[in-house]
């Protein structure tokens, strides 16, 4: 009896740990597929805010956006 709770214990816990990381592993795999924040975006935000923005000033958004992923 104590041998079964201890084997579906363990198989709780391996189960968890490999769901995990399957969901992590998924879930990189799609941000890296359909980015959260495009150049379209960040052009449509700027403007809203008033601003002509550069190609220069979108790229530099980009990739202080991508610091941050």
């Amino acid at each position: 009896m104590l041998m079964d709770i201890v084997q579906v214990a363990i198989g709780l816990l391996i189960g968890l740990v490999v769901g995990f990381f399957l969901a992590r592993h998924f879930m990189m795999k799609y941000l890296k597929k359909n980015p959260p924040i495009n150049e379209e975006m960040i052009k449509s935000l700027m403007m809203q805010m008033g601003r002509k923005p550069s190609q220069k000033q979108i790229n530099q958004m980009m990739k202080s956006m991508e610091k941050y992923q």
